[in-house]
């Protein structure tokens, strides 16, 4: 983003935070819904997150001290508000991380919010089957084409195990996707 401290200035400045927020949510507002998406599944459920994330980004804005990408620390206030609802969704319900992925994978079908075909389905069916951290690599890279170089920002990992992770999801979803 152009001139990122003077955004980050007018969005910690009261007299500015307003303006400054309104602009934060349509410059960032449809990539991370997408971002979160990709990681809960149901469009209800992302809604749900991205509120929270966003209110959880306005109390904290005042916290935010310049260390990395604005972008970056939105993203991972979202990845973490994205696993916390998830893990949480999973013990309601009583079942696993995995069977509330599989379920949410099998609704997908259901869901009037989602638009891809088959070949997408299947996507998604072999992307379910990875470990978290792997899905979160690959989404990452291969739909939001986001760097190593960010993503190691984002989820706080060295680059060189990211790029192990999505080498090794990428092997994983060929699999899957040979296999049935």
């Amino acid at each position: 983003m152009k001139n990122e401290p003077n955004f980050i200035i007018r969005l910690q400045e009261p007299t500015t935070k307003e303006t400054a927020f309104k602009e934060l949510l349509q410059l960032y507002k449809e990539r991370l819904y997408w971002h979160v998406r990709k990681i809960v599944v149901s469009h209800d459920d992302a809604d749900d997150v991205l509120q929270n994330t966003f209110i959880k980004v306005y109390k904290n804005i005042d916290k935010f001290k310049g260390d990395s990408k604005l972008y970056s620390w939105l993203y991972r206030i979202a990845t973490n508000e994205s696993i916390t609802f998830l893990n949480k969704k999973a013990r309601r319900l009583q079942i696993t991380n995995e069977e509330h992925q599989n379920n949410a994978i099998n609704n997908l079908q259901a869901d009037v919010y989602f638009e891809g075909d088959e070949i997408q389905l299947k996507l998604q069916k072999a992307i379910a089957t990875l470990p978290q951290k792997q899905q979160l690599v690959f989404n990452m890279k291969y739909f939001d084409n986001i760097t190593y170089k960010d993503m190691s920002e984002i989820l706080e990992t060295s680059e060189g195990a990211l790029k192990a992770s999505y080498h090794i999801a990428v092997k994983k979803i060929e699999t899957f996707l040979t296999d049935h």
